[in-house]
């Protein structure tokens, strides 16, 4: 039997506790070194028949849009995932976790050779939030997003193919705060790279309240550097404190 530490509806990660001798634990994989083509294996209880392992390779990498309201940056395999697979791990040839199986699309609740899983950095993220408080408390910066194309970064008179533009800022937010406008573009934050508003969302809702952090963004054409402290669920800084 199991006890339940924390859940992230978010994510659809849980994290568990069990009393048990004699087991392994998976070495969990970089996936920033996970590639297109790379060979998987995922195991899981399809349908409820018994433990099951497919093989596949990875499809796709940054996969989003399923849900959303939830914070997405599935990998996508042609393994074989139906119904029962969720929860189930996604391992690399070397047996190192590479993500947690958690969707499918199908028309008909079988396999269609489009699994999705969360990766195993997005895992470890959450996981480290249930251990420490039973829930992931997100952070925020307090600023309404969208994906900055080539045309928009050439009309504001920057060279950039991608980033997150702001298109708002929230009231004493941190944003605010930090002294980020609308237009900004957002490229960095804590020494990774931002190409697109979804990942800045997930990157910043799964950073600490009151966490520091160093923004790199572009502003009338220039590079700048700010300072922000994360805040809470409504983007102010004080709830964080």
């Amino acid at each position: 039997e199991a006890s339940l530490i924390g859940s992230d509806a978010g994510t659809d990660i849980a994290l568990l506790k069990i009393d048990a001798q004699g087991l392994s634990a998976l070495k969990f994989a970089n996936t920033d070194t996970v590639q297109v083509g790379d060979y998987v294996v995922a195991i899981g209880n399809p349908f409820g028949i018994g433990q099951t392992v497919t093989s596949g390779i990875v499809s796709a990498l940054g996969r989003s849009g399923l849900n959303n309201e939830n914070y997405e940056d599935f990998i996508q395999t042609d393994a074989a995932i139906n119904v029962g697979n969720s929860g189930g791990a996604l391992v690399d040839l070397e047996g190192n976790l590479v993500g947690i199986n958690t969707a499918i699309i199908s028309g008909n609740g079988g396999s269609n050779g489009i699994g999705f899983a969360v990766p195993a950095d997005m895992v470890t993220a959450v996981m480290e939030h249930l251990e420490r408080d039973g829930e992931v408390k997100r952070g925020m910066l307090g600023v309404t997003i969208a994906t900055a194309s080539p045309q928009i970064t050439g009309a504001l008179g920057v060279d950039l193919q991608r980033g997150a533009i702001v298109t708002s800022v929230l009231a004493g937010s941190a944003a605010e705060q930090a002294g980020v406008k609308v237009s900004d573009i957002i490229v960095e934050i804590d020494g990774r790279e931002i190409g697109s508003s979804r990942e800045l969302r997930n990157t910043v809702g799964l950073m600490r309240q009151g966490e520091e952090v160093d923004l790199v963004l572009y502003r009338d054409g220039r590079k700048r550097s700010l300072s922000a402290t994360i805040g809470g669920s409504d983007g102010n800084v004080a709830s964080a404190l």
